[in-house]
Order: C-alpha cells, then structure tokens, then sequence
C-alpha cells in the first residue's frame, strides 16, 4: 500500500513541477529570442537500509531547446537577429559576460545599448555607448556606425562592434534571468562568422499549440495521481477494517 501512496505522492509532486516549467515556456511564447526549457520523467529506486525496493518518480529538466525560433521583419533600425547558429554578448545582472538571442536593441537614457529586457550589449570593451546621432546602422558583422548630430549624411563614424559568440551548444546552460552562459564560467571568444541580419527579430521557438496540450495532458496526469492516493486510502480503510472484524 505504502508503495502504491509514494509512486502517486512523487508523481503529483513533479507533475506540478513539470507544469511550472511548461507554464513558463508558455508565458514566453511572445517573447523576442526565448528558448524553452524541456523537462522528462525518471523513476528511481530510493536507496536507504534494506533493499531498494521503493521507487519515485522525478521531472529532470532535459535542457534547453536550442532551436531557431521564425525571424521576422521590422524595419526597425535597431532590431537585430542572428543568422544560424550565434548568440549576442550582454551583460548580465551579476555584471558577468552572458548570452542571447533577442535582438530587440534600443539606447537608455545613459547612452547605452541595451535589449529590451535592459541587459547592456557587450562590444569590443564592454557594454557599448552610443553618442547621439541622427542615424544609426548595425552591420552584418556587428559594427555599429552612427551619423553624428548636425554632421553630413557621408560624416559616418564607427562607434563599437557587438561582440557575437558561437560556443559548443554542450558547454551552455541557461540561468533563471533567461541568460546563456558558459558552463564553466568563463566568456566565449568573439567569432567573426556570426552574422546579423538588421531590422528583424527573431521569435520564440515555443510552439503554443504544443504547449497547450501539454498543459492539459499534465493536468490530466495529475488528477490520475491524485485519485491514485485516494484509492490508496480507500484501500488502506477497508484493510483495518478488516483486520478489526478478525
């Protein structure tokens, strides 16, 4: 009986895990550059005294969906989306050296290049400031010239380049800002094969349809959990019942 109440128990616990980490894919599927997380279920013996003759079950997050999500059009000058494979450095909260796909740039009121989730982009030294201008171009290759105020539209000047990465997908796990990083720490080395395509986003590669069902299958599954202790207690009732009538 016990048996029968912990595999129900370990199963609604990381069922209601595993619908947080759909949950939040889902509340991303509008958000500029998102991966999704991916989740998968194990069951493991638990070991202790005596024989390892109980099992539970566990929802062990499988990593992160490194797939492209679609790019779209803008027209903006300031949107950027990385063509294949490459992510763009930024700065993250922690002030360490991070990495994404959202290219949705614009200039704070200090002047500095940002997402717009607010995470500066990183350039050849650092977070990248742009002086004022009466245009501003981002190149394929990340370089950022801009058109000086009251200068000519031929009076061009280079102000920094973003710096773009393309590290082993194996070597980057993902935080809870959202943020790529390196497994060990250290920042990835420019490579000048990454390349931008501007005035253009790229999309979250969640599928919504996708992640709507698997609410639902999830939200079935717990309830089958959920009636399985029920039926535990039940069966537990009638069997000091009985032992009590003997």
């Amino acid at each position: 009986m016990d048996r029968m109440l912990y595999i129900a128990m370990t199963g609604a616990r990381e069922t209601m895990r595993s619908q947080a980490v759909n949950t939040n894919n889902l509340a991303n599927a509008s958000t500029t550059g998102f991966r999704a997380d991916m989740e998968s279920f194990l069951s493991l013996p638990v070991y202790g005294p005596g024989f390892p003759d109980r099992v539970y079950a566990v929802a062990d997050g499988a990593g992160v969906d490194l797939s492209g999500g679609s790019v779209q059009s803008t027209g903006r000058e300031l949107d950027v989306a990385v063509k294949g494979a490459g992510w763009i450095a930024v700065q993250a909260p922690d002030g360490g050296e991070a990495y994404t796909r959202a290219g949705d740039l614009r200039v704070d009121s200090f002047g500095i290049l940002t997402t717009g989730a607010g995470h500066p982009v990183l350039g050849e030294g650092g977070p990248i400031a742009v002086p004022p201008n009466g245009k501003l171009d981002i190149g394929a290759d990340g370089t950022i010239t801009v058109q000086p105020l009251g200068q000519g539209v031929n009076a061009l000047a280079t102000v920094d380049r973003i710096k773009l990465v393309n590290p082993q997908s194996a070597n980057l796990a993902k935080g809870e800002d959202g943020l790529m990083r390196l497994r060990n720490g250290a920042p990835a080395e420019a490579d000048a094969v990454v390349k931008l395509a501007s005035g253009a986003l790229e999309s979250s590669n969640v599928n919504a349809v996708e992640s709507m069902v698997r609410m639902i299958e999830l939200a079935r599954q717990f309830e089958t959990q959920v009636k399985m202790m029920k039926t535990a207690e039940e069966n537990d009732a009638a069997a000091t019942k009985l032992m009590s009538m003997s």
